[in-house]
């Protein structure tokens, strides 16, 4: 097993690496290195092509996927009730009572702001 001769994407950089004719030759090899590292990358012309990954790493990224609909309900429901609330409202409906300029004066806000932060900082 080898490393990739092409600079890989990040998440691929340490994994080991076999070229798509050794996977299909000894095929049993790149397995147990996929079993002992987590993941194999194939390469075709020193190029990423595909992953063989080990059973509890596609476990795991399967269980990352699957978020519970109760939780995502959950969240929607406080994200919900955070905008129902009078300062929410109230806020609401100053911004679209806003003028052009006055909606470019806060957009701007917040870099004034660092600046001003980083000219006392300096001095």
């Amino acid at each position: 097993m080898g490393r990739m001769a092409t600079t890989p994407p990040a998440a691929l950089r340490d994994l080991p690496a076999v070229s798509a004719s050794d996977a299909k030759n000894a095929f049993g090899r790149a397995l147990e290195t996929a079993m002992h590292h987590g993941a194999v990358v194939i390469t075709r012309h020193d190029r990423p092509s595909a992953v063989l990954l080990s059973l509890p790493q596609y476990e795991a990224l399967v269980a990352e996927r699957h978020v519970p609909l109760d939780a995502l309900a959950a969240e929607l429901d406080g994200l919900l009730a955070g905008m129902q609330t009078p300062a929410a409202r109230r806020g609401m409906e100053a911004a679209f009572a806003a003028t052009p300029a006055a909606m470019g004066r806060a957009a701007a806000a917040p870099h004034r702001r660092k600046a001003a932060a980083r000219r006392r900082t300096r001095g």
